[in-house]
């Protein structure tokens, strides 16, 4: 039987050493065209100075939030802003947020509480709870984040909201608390990847996301879009659905002043992150079809790269060649990636992140494979 196999097996052994060069150089030229045309744009990238001073809405939306709220609400109320109110929506919280939220706005009278009854029924997901407090917000210029987002400075706002005096909307960077152990390692590098797309693609006129951990935009762009009204039956979506229903090439800024980040407690346990991912992945297919084509080609092309190198060098096939392949592609993303790196406070993973990189495709394909078979149908575990 061994025998009967032995020129089969041959001859697919040479059939895929000829393709994997061809494989190996395209992937390569895919893989750098990303890197110069979209990802460099973030290095050279220098924030016009411009000044804002319009009231500002600040919205968070919270359910079960009640650390979390006790930790970062009185950083947001601390913000050096001339004139903001702080809308926190309770949306059927049984923790007791409901009565830390209520002693809170008596001491401060630019927090407003909405609390949404146990008895309204609503869709998974937090588009209704957030369309309450976009509802209840008494001004144009809306600066949304999370409940357990950490604000990196009293300058968070100013910072983000400066660049209102250009644009409609502000894409800016929400980051993960920095831990030991390789899943904060590889959550923070994927949490990079991300923003380096939604990022440079935003600095080239084609933004497809943000973030809702640090984003802001008017609200007179929310109503003349009816909200969240084309994708409400989908429980994610708030921050890349409906931003790219709302973004053209022209009304979008970006914020990467480290001052202006925010950052989050890092997921600790693998199925909850597992779980995160799967459902975020699971918006993509309601993407418009060259924002699918773009973010497919991209880790893909990465993919073949690396498989075609192993296979190469496996093969023996002009080592020399391939090897300089491997320089190339490694020389261009370590001197493209380094400033970005260390702007958003992952300069630890810097060294090993081709490393990263290889474990963060893999996994991200063992996701696209579970989804294929078995969507994610709840908004959390």
């Amino acid at each position: 039987m061994l025998n009967f196999l032995t020129p089969f097996l041959l001859a697919f052994n040479s059939f895929l050493s000829a393709i994997s060069l061809p494989f190996a150089v395209i992937s390569l030229i895919i893989v750098l065209v990303y890197y110069l045309y979209f990802f460099s744009k973030l290095s050279l990238h220098k924030k016009k100075k411009t000044s804002f001073n319009q009231p500002i809405s600040i919205i968070v939306c919270a359910k079960n939030e009640l650390t979390n709220l006790r930790a970062n609400v009185p950083k947001l109320l601390n913000q050096n802003y001339s004139n903001f109110e702080l809308v926190v929506v309770n949306d059927q919280s049984n923790d007791g947020s409901n009565i830390y939220l209520d002693e809170l706005a008596k001491q401060h009278t630019n927090l407003v509480i909405v609390d949404i009854d146990d008895f309204v029924t609503h869709l998974p997901g937090k588009k209704f709870a957030l369309t309450l407090g976009i509802k209840t917000a008494k001004h144009e210029h809306l600066l949304l984040t999370d409940a357990d987002c950490v604000p990196s400075s009293d300058e968070w706002a100013t910072q983000m909201c400066n660049n209102f005096h250009n644009s409609d909307i502000i894409l800016g960077y929400g980051g993960y608390k920095k831990q030991k152990g390789f899943l904060n390692k590889l959550i923070r590098f994927d949490t990079f990847n991300v923003a380096q797309q939604y990022l440079s693609y935003a600095l080239k006129g084609q933004t497809y996301m943000g973030v809702g951990r640090n984003l802001a935009y008017k609200k007179s762009l929310f109503f003349d879009n009816k909200g969240f009204a084309n994708h409400i039956h989908i429980p994610s979506g708030d921050d890349d659905l409906f931003i790219q229903e709302v973004a053209s090439a022209d009304n979008v800024s970006i914020e990467l002043s480290e001052s202006a980040h925010t950052t989050s407690e890092v997921i600790d346990k693998w199925g909850e992150w597992v779980y995160q991912k799967r459902r975020h992945i699971s918006t993509s297919p309601h993407y418009k079809f060259k924002f699918k084509a773009l973010l497919a080609l991209y880790p893909y092309a990465q993919l073949f790269f690396w498989l075609s190198i192993v296979l190469l060098f496996s093969f023996k096939v002009n080592v020399i060649f391939i090897g300089s392949l491997l320089v190339v592609k490694l020389l261009v993303s370590y001197l493209v990636n380094y400033k970005f790196m260390k702007q958003l406070k992952v300069a630890d993973l810097y060294l090993l992140h081709p490393l990263y990189e290889i474990a963060h495709l893999l996994i991200q394909g063992i996701f696209v494979l579970l989804n294929l078979f078995n969507k994610p149908k709840k908004w959390s575990r």
